[in-house]
């Protein structure tokens, strides 16, 4: 079975909240504590190792190819597939397929006969589920797999591309198996976690990581290789990886599931093994793309910051007979930088989304519980995401000197002003991403898929409007604006903070009038941007103070005394206003 979902909200104290009844503690508080404690040391470890692991392959892909044309098409080769793993493989279908796959798994351990075991001869319920969804998961990225390879290779054939343009479909040709086999991974990560096993369902990304790093270090370091060369290498290496992480999750899987053949003959369709799974597989689908549209906004925008990004080493160097503003170096200032902003948010703000989740859905039908948990969720993710953009947005120089500038194996001079510059845009949204990730859960927990899917549609269109304008040189028109593939990261910004203002308007239809924002929930957050602002401040004064930095030392000591002061700062604004978050952060179960 799997093991109870860390509930974190639920130990909030903040005045005011109601408290649980006697009959809605858990039987066995001393039990459930301890499997909570492991669960969540097990998740967290591992998340931040894996963040870790993915800044120092960053590190190495960067001191590999700079901003180079190469580095262009190394990381837009890698965003293809990486983009459906978080679409199909991670986020929408491991939310909609975890829920049922777990009450296949409850379904057989309350089976009158008893909980069986997998077997050949006696297939479980959960294991007809999954066998069904990891072979239509299959065969669906392997027919997109397909059917694209059949393309590059046809634009390869019939056209004359540049060499620039060679390299970057032989690039994607080569990556793109590493789609279906990170999906079939993910869910059978999601199986693990269904089995308790939430450390071993996160080593994914440390396999990727680990083949990245070891690989391109030593092609790095040895100089045996150089340019395309490397690049053809390391996109090997990461099918490899693909490979590898599949094999060694279906390992993990052999004491809790076994794969179910389906009857391929027409004739025994009826007596098929996988027939009786097929009602729960589509209302699993039927849940899965709304959310997908619902979550993927993010990747969705990732995605079309690539296709207009790399136009110039795709299509050309205009556009409509206009000089497009980005160069062939502009995909891999973009694809690296915003691995940056991505730390924080993925470590920190989600968290707090994925803890309030299950509340949320516990508490749907009981309208005081339900706001409370929203009013929390809300200045949590305020606690966390207001400090980190603010921070992130003044130690951005620093930032990209110390992990992307390295003289002659990493970006230019001129990059790194760029990628800062890229930064900075990504940075002041981080809050407002956090949110997104709130209040989108708001909705599913009341059973409606369909708004938040309807939000982001809007919101990827009005991206693509913000991209296409924000690019552009309009100081010829008197306009002092030149952002270049900064524009890419403000439109995303932008659009998040625009996606946020309407999601939480539009939750206001689950909650009383005016309730969301009453006084104790506006003075909290009140708090927490002060917090923020006197350590923004303080950082602030600190850099004027150092002043300029020219060299790799300066930046590095530079950033650290900037992040130490910065989080002593806010710590103690928040300790000085006594702010309820951070008891609620620090709070530890029985």
């Amino acid at each position: 079975m799997r093991a109870p979902v860390p509930d974190i909200l639920s130990a909030m104290d903040d005045p005011g909240a109601p408290s649980p009844s006697a009959a809605e503690q858990p039987r066995k508080p001393a039990a459930r504590a301890t499997t909570l404690a492991g669960a969540v040391r097990a998740v967290s470890g591992v998340t931040l190792l894996s963040r870790f692991g993915g800044l120092a392959r960053d590190i190495v892909l960067v001191r590999t190819f700079g901003d180079t044309v190469v580095g262009s098409a190394f990381s837009s080769a890698f965003q293809i597939p990486n983009m459906f793993r978080r679409l199909f493989g991670e986020g929408a279908l491991s939310a909609a397929f975890v829920p049922e796959y777990t009450d296949a798994v409850r379904a057989g351990d309350h089976d009158p006969a008893g909980p069986s075991a997998p077997s050949a001869a006696h297939p479980t319920e959960a294991d007809r589920f999954a066998s069904l969804v990891i072979l239509a998961l299959g065969v669906v990225t392997g027919a997109i797999t397909v059917l694209v390879e059949i393309v590059l290779f046809g634009l390869l054939l019939l056209t004359a591309p540049n060499p620039e343009q060679r390299l970057s479909i032989l690039l994607i040709a080569i990556m793109l198996p590493f789609m279906p086999l990170v999906c079939m991974t993910a869910i059978k990560a999601g199986m693990l976690q269904v089995h308790g096993r939430f450390g071993a369902s996160m080593s994914g990304p440390l396999i990727l990581n680990t083949f990245i790093i070891v690989v391109g270090g030593y092609c790095w370091f040895t100089g045996h290789l150089a340019g395309a060369k490397v690049a053809y290498v390391l996109a090997f290496a990461t099918v490899l990886s693909g490979l590898t992480q599949l094999l060694y999750f279906a390992r993990l899987l052999r004491p809790h599931f076994r794969f179910v053949r389906p009857l391929i003959a027409r004739a025994s369709a009826a007596q098929d093994p996988l027939a009786p799974a097929r009602p729960r597989a589509r209302r699993m689908l039927r849940r899965f793309v709304p959310v997908m549209l619902g979550l993927g906004t993010l990747q969705l925008n990732a995605f079309i910051d690539t296709l207009i990004s790399m136009w110039p080493i795709w299509v050309g160097p205009t556009l409509l007979g206009f000089a497009y503003p980005l160069d062939g170096s502009s995909a891999a200032i973009m694809t690296f930088t915003q691995r940056l902003y991505q730390f924080p948010l993925g470590v920190f703000g989600i968290a707090v989304a994925t803890a309030a989740f299950p509340m949320l859905s516990r508490h749907a039908g009981e309208p005081e519980k339900f706001l409370h948990t929203i009013q929390r969720g809300v200045r949590l993710s305020l606690f966390i995401g207001l400090p980190a953009s603010i921070g992130l947005a003044l130690i951005r120089v620093d930032a990209v000197s110390v992990l992307f500038g390295f003289g002659k194996s990493g970006f230019s001079s001129g990059g790194l002003t760029r990628s800062a510059a890229v930064l900075l845009g990504f940075s002041v949204g981080i809050w407002a991403y956090s949110l997104n990730h709130l209040f989108t859960r708001v909705f599913y927990a009341r059973g409606d898929t369909r708004t938040p899917m309807n939000v982001s549609i809007a919101m990827v269109a009005v991206n693509l409007a913000l991209n296409l304008t924000l690019i552009w040189d309009y100081r010829a028109m008197g306009v002092p604006l030149h952002l270049r593939e900064a524009g890419l990261a403000w439109s995303t910004s932008l659009c998040a903070m625009l996606q946020t203002l309407i999601l939480a308007r539009l939750s206001r239809r689950f909650l009383p009038p005016h309730a969301m924002f009453d006084r104790v929930t506006v003075v909290g957050c009140a708090k927490v941007a002060l917090a923020a602002a006197v350590m923004g401040l303080m950082v602030w004064a600190f850099l004027g103070i150092w002043g300029p930095r020219s060299t790799w030392t300066q930046h590095a000591v530079s950033l650290g005394a900037s992040v130490a002061l910065g989080g002593v700062t806010f710590l103690a604004a928040a300790i000085a206003l006594r702010t309820h978050e951070l008891r609620w952060l620090f709070h530890r179960e029985a």
